[in-house]
């Protein structure tokens, strides 16, 4: 579907719901003018020219009383959002004004739009394919500067533009085969078209697999890190928490067991977003409630990209710290010594064999030492040389776009096990075909409407 004809005209609030300076009613297709015109006291909207802001007010047309004083946006198709014709009427925040305004709309003819159906628009008018249109609720969602660089970058095109290329290399192969198939010219026309596939196999293959070495840092910068602060009660880690975040969020007392529950939390480290979790303390005890909470802790361990280990140095270690050490020995993790501040009691060389080789923090909390060394070490832990980058500059931070480009690099083995195992060619080319359909599916040239359905219900009524 291209032709915008065939949509209906659809309005919604572009702008979060609440209080604020303004709020803007996005309308997009065929009939615009016909269903706004009428309500805007002002210029004819018909007649001024595309991508202006015009100065007027709405009103009822029904008592003909004012209901705000506006600015209203016109751009007039293709070079839109949606390539259709889009209003976009700015009215003063609030609930009260913006209600009335979008009610006034929808009566004079206009449909209240799905979630995400702007954008899908977009998609089927030809103005951004799939993993563009994905990539404009990265942006909405980005928590670090970093994960909204990456973004940018896919919205600009660049990973389209490079599967784009590799199909394109794909499909000539395809045809060359094609040909050599239906038009032998030389005896060994077989060998010269398997060595033709292999070739162009490997050579894309290669390209996925450095795609693919992105996947791990760009997951981590499209969801963030889940990062578990563990140990046992009172040793610090709600005062952790409070530090990483530079606000009270947990309440910090003497009393052990204070923190009953899993508390998550979002914080930028060094470009790194964390999905920060702060666990009660793993203990021992009789209080019901205690127990569910140090349950959910011993969980959250299992579910965790990284395990921040808290002991406090200024008491030995206990049967419960060796459990921990023991219980995240094969995590990626950092030992935090907390208290520094007071007298050593602490074993170290006792903790030296049972860290191993992971990295030890000192901190006070109190004093607030040691918070910038551990964020420096998380950095350092995922992101050691920078981002990787694929080829172009390319990040793959999408978990669809990364379970197909397995599933093509998956085809690609195949051909190449076909080959050496002298299969005839046209099967072959069956393998290589299904990696050329598996990658038109990230960019959208291959798609079923279910998938378009699941992908745009994620995003907000006005994008």
């Amino acid at each position: 579907m291209t032709a915008t004809s065939e949509f209906d005209t659809i309005a919604a609030v572009a702008t979060p719901p609440g209080e604020g300076g303004i709020s803007i009613i996005r309308v997009s297709g065929d009939n615009v003018f016909d269903i706004v015109e009428p309500l805007f006291k002002g210029k004819n909207l018909k007649n001024v020219n595309s991508h202006t802001i015009n100065y007027g007010h709405i009103i009822d047309p029904a008592t003909q009383s004012e209901v705000d004083e506006v600015m209203v946006s016109v751009m007039r198709a293709p070079k839109t959002y949606t390539r259709e014709d889009v209003l976009e009427i700015n009215c003063h925040g609030g609930l009260m004004a913006t209600n009335e305004i979008l009610q006034l709309v929808l009566s004079n003819g206009a449909r209240l739009a799905e979630p995400g159906e702007f954008t899908k628009r977009a998609f089927l008018n030809g103005r951004i394919d799939l993993s563009q249109a994905e990539a404009v609720m990265d942006l909405i969602r980005a928590k670090t500067d970093k994960s909204m660089k990456v973004a940018l970058n896919q919205l600009d095109g660049n990973l389209s533009r490079l599967i784009k290329s590799l199909r394109q290399d794909i499909l000539e192969v395809l045809a060359q085969v094609e040909v050599n198939i239906d038009y032998p010219e030389y005896d060994d026309v077989e060998t010269m078209t398997t060595k033709l596939l292999l070739e162009k196999a490997q050579d894309v293959k290669a390209s996925i697999q450095q795609l693919l070495k992105t996947a791990k840092q760009g997951k981590v910068l499209r969801e963030g890190l889940a990062t578990a602060i563990v140990g046992r009660p009172n040793v610090g880690k709600s005062s952790l928490l409070n530090q990483l975040l530079n606000e009270d969020k947990a309440i910090v007392t003497d009393v052990a067991g204070t923190t009953r529950d899993v508390i998550e939390e979002y914080v930028n480290v060094a470009g790194v977003p964390l999905k920060l979790i702060d666990t009660a303390g793993i203990r021992k005890t009789e209080d019901t409630v205690e127990k569910i909470g140090v349950e959910r802790s011993r969980k959250a361990i299992g579910a965790a990209d990284l395990v921040l280990l808290v002991l406090d140095t200024s008491e030995p270690l206990t049967d419960g710290d060796r459990q921990l050490l023991a219980d995240t020995a094969d995590e990626k993790r950092i030992i935090i010594l907390n208290k520094t501040d007071l007298p050593l009691k602490l074993d170290m060389d006792e903790l030296a064999k049972l860290a191993g080789d992971t990295k030890l923090i000192k901190t006070s909390m109190l004093q607030n030492q040691g918070v910038s060394e551990l964020q420096d070490e998380i950095a350092h832990l995922f992101f050691d040389e920078g981002i990787e980058s694929g080829q172009g500059n390319v990040m793959v931070t999408n978990a669809r776009h990364i379970g197909l480009l397995n599933q093509a690099s998956q085809a690609l083995d195949d051909v190449m096990t076909g080959i050496s195992a002298g299969m005839p060619v046209d099967l072959v080319q069956i393998d290589m075909t299904r990696c050329w359909n598996d990658l038109g599916e990230i960019t959208g040239d291959s798609y079923q409407d279910e998938l378009l359905d699941q992908l745009f219900s994620q995003f907000c009524v006005g994008k």
